[in-house]
C-alpha cells in the first residue's frame, strides 16, 4: 500500500491525503445518526492531542524546511520564514474578525428561532471551513516539498501531517453536526452541514501541491504561511475549545500529540 503511495504523482498524493481529512471530519459529523450529545472530555482530548501534533508538525515539517530553502535558494534565513510566518497567522486573526462581523441583515425569516438556529448553522460551518482551508495547504505544501526533495520535508511528515489534522478534524465534524441537532434540524441536514465544512481541504491540499512545484522561489514563504495559519488555527480555535471543561486533561493531549509527532517526524524524517 505505501509502494502504491509513493509512486503516485505529488497532486495524487495531496488529494488523497486531503480526502482522507475530510472523511475524517464527515465520520465526526456522523455521530450525529446515533447520539445528540458526545461526552465533552473525549472530544476535548482528541483536540488536545490534534493540537499537539499540528505544533509541533507546523516547525518540523513547515518551518525548518522554510528556514533550509531559504540558505539553498540564498534568500535571508530569518526574515522570509518570518514574514510568512505572520502572514499566516494574521491570516486566521483577520479571519476570525471577519467571522465575529457577520451578520445577515437581508435575510428574511418569519420565526425568529429559525432565523437564529439558520445563522447559527452558517458561522459554524464558515468558521470551521475557514480554518480547514491553511490545514488542506499545509498538506498539499508538504507533499509538494517532498516531492522537490527540500530538506526536512519527506512525503513520511507530509502523510503525518495529514493524520495529526485528520485527528483534530473528528471533534470538529461533531461541533458543528450535534449543536445543530440539539436545535432541532433534521439528522440528515445536520450531518451534511458538518462533513460539508470539510469539503475544502481537498480542493486547498490539491492548490498547496501545485503552488510548491510551480513556484518553487516562493515555497519558503509557502511553508512559513502555513506554519503560521496552523498555529493560528491551534491558538485561536482548538486549544481555547478544548480548555472549556478540563484544561488537564487538554494539556496532557497536547503534550502527547507535540512528542509523538516530534518522534515520529524526526525518525522518520
Amino acid at each position: 500500500m505505501m509502494t502504491w503511495f509513493l509512486s503516485l504523482n505529488p497532486i495524487l498524493q495531496g488529494l488523497l491525503a486531503t480526502l482522507f481529512t475530510w472523511s475524517i471530519t464527515a465520520l465526526g459529523a456522523s455521530v450525529v445518526f446515533f447520539f445528540k450529545d458526545v461526552k465533552k472530555s473525549i472530544l476535548n482530548s482528541m483536540l488536545g492531542f490534534g493540537a499537539g501534533v499540528m505544533i509541533a508538525a507546523s516547525f518540523w515539517s513547515l518551518l525548518s524546511p522554510a528556514i533550509d530553502l531559504c540558505d539553498d535558494l540564498g534568500y535571508n534565513s530569518w526574515l522570509i520564514p518570518s514574514l510568512g510566518f505572520i502572514l499566516g497567522g494574521f491570516f486566521i486573526v483577520l479571519s476570525d474578525k471577519f467571522l465575529d462581523k457577520f451578520t445577515f441583515k437581508d435575510l428574511k425569516v418569519e420565526d425568529g428561532m429559525r432565523f437564529k438556529s439558520y445563522k447559527k448553522s452558517i458561522l459554524l460551518v464558515l468558521a470551521v471551513t475557514l480554518h480547514n482551508i491553511p490545514e488542506g495547504l499545509a498538506v498539499g505544501v508538504a507533499f509538494g516539498g517532498a516531492a522537490l526533495g527540500i530538506p526536512g520535508c519527506t512525503v513520511a511528515s507530509a502523510i503525518l501531517l495529514a493524520i495529526g489534522i485528520g485527528l483534530q478534524n473528528f471533534p470538529e465534524g461533531a461541533a458543528v453536526s450535534l449543536p445543530l441537532r440539539r436545535e432541532g434540524f433534521p439528522v440528515v441536514k445536520s450531518f451534511f452541514y458538518g462533513q460539508a465544512s470539510g469539503l475544502v481541504e481537498p480542493i486547498a491540499g490539491v492548490l498547496g501541491v501545485f503552488m510548491a512545484i510551480a513556484m518553487r522561489a516562493v515555497l519558503p514563504i509557502l511553508l512559513a504561511f502555513s506554519a503560521g495559519a496552523m498555529i493560528g488555527v491551534v491558538s485561536s480555535e482548538l486549544i481555547p475549545e478544548a480548555c472549556l471543561e478540563n484544561k488537564n486533561l487538554t494539556t496532557v493531549g497536547i503534550i502527547i500529540g507535540f512528542t509523538l509527532m516530534m518522534i515520529l517526524d524526526v525518525a522518520l524524517g
